[in-house]
């Protein structure tokens, strides 16, 4: 009888050992498959909140990931570049009518993230080729100590940029590789139909200083005294008045203006899929939202349990004009050959 009950307490013992065992291993499978995947993302963000967000997914999923910094036109022309042989697997920052374009263009394809139902359907493709993760409002920034020494107010419309004292004074990037700068034509555009508002382009062009190749460039000009006056989104300039660049002021067309839903979607064919539906879950997320402010990014963002920056706040009373986010991605590359045309 005790031979028997050593038997079983034995077998017993035997069995939850080996229970114990087979959950450490699936658990040890399943880490060591997220350590197995690989990422790699295009990024239109600015590089500190790139790296930034980059270093919090890989550390809560262990997930080896690699960025590559972009404007949103240099992504969209990479991207078709390497349409038959994709190199990345996630297009992640930038205005939402590059995507859409891109969609045009066939390298995005559609994936509903299940932290999706969280966002609100203004802020994201009703079919699921992109998700917006945060919002830019478009406007101006300028150099207050170099308007002190001419003389000139601080630009409020976008009839002032074309005054005498601005000429050569004006920073913007080209609209063909900078989304920001397409920002600018497609809202200039709407807001004045295209003939006038082609007219007005030209006209902006006998003022601009240079035109850039990054969207985030001209904040970046006028905060150090390189121009009056930049073309930017907002929270841009924000972010260099609090990185110490303290004679910028910012402000907005009273016309009304323009702004970009940030978004993050799936390119096409890429490679490691599984590793970029993960990462596409983790942007939508509260946490990775209000991660960006934290590297200086201070959009407003879509998921509404996240925090909006306080930073923010200064610019939440800018008037918008009812931007057509849809016609613009989808005249984006019509739009363009026709401002090249305008300012030849």
């Amino acid at each position: 009888m005790i031979k028997k009950r050593l038997l079983a307490m034995t077998l017993s013992a035997l069995m939850v050992g080996s229970m114990l065992v087979g959950c450490g291993s699936k658990k040890e499978e399943a880490s060591d498959t997220s350590k197995d995947l690989k990422l790699t993302i295009y990024c239109g963000l600015m590089e500190d909140h790139m790296v930034k967000a980059v270093a919090e997914f890989e550390k809560e999923t262990g997930i080896k990931t690699e960025a590559v910094r972009m404007s949103s036109g240099e992504i969209l022309t990479r991207i078709k570049a390497e349409k038959e042989n994709p190199k990345a697997s996630v297009w992640f920052g930038g205005p939402a009518d590059g995507f859409i374009q891109g969609v045009q263009d066939g390298v995005i394809e559609p994936y509903i993230s299940p932290n999706a139902k969280d966002i609100p359907d203004k802020f994201k493709d009703k079919d699921g080729y992109w998700t917006g993760i945060y919002v830019g409002y478009l406007g101006f920034v300028s150099n207050q100590k170099l308007l002190n020494e001419k003389g000139v107010q601080v630009p409020t419309s976008w009839d002032d940029l074309l005054k005498p004292e601005f000429k050569g004074q004006v920073s913007m990037a080209n609209p063909g590789s900078s989304g920001t700068a397409y920002t600018t034509l497609a809202t200039v555009v709407q807001l004045m139909g295209e003939e006038k508002g082609l007219e007005y382009m030209k006209k902006l062009n006998g003022q601009i200083r240079t035109y850039q190749k990054s969207g985030t460039a001209p904040a970046r000009i006028a905060g150090q005294g390189e121009a009056m006056v930049g073309i930017t989104f907002l929270h841009d300039a924000i972010k260099y008045k609090e990185e110490g660049m303290k004679d910028i002021v910012i402000s907005a067309p009273k016309e009304g203006t323009g702004y970009e839903i940030g978004a993050v979607a799936l390119i096409k064919g890429g490679p490691d899929q599984e590793a970029a539906k993960k990462f596409i879950d983790w942007c939508l997320t509260k946490e990775a939202q209000e991660l960006g402010q934290t590297a200086g990014s201070y959009q407003f963002l879509t998921n509404p349990n996240a925090k909006t920056p306080e930073q923010a706040e200064q610019i939440k009373d800018t008037k918008l004009i009812d931007y057509d986010l849809d016609w613009a991605g989808k005249n984006k590359s019509k739009l363009i050959e026709k401002w090249n045309n305008a300012i030849k």
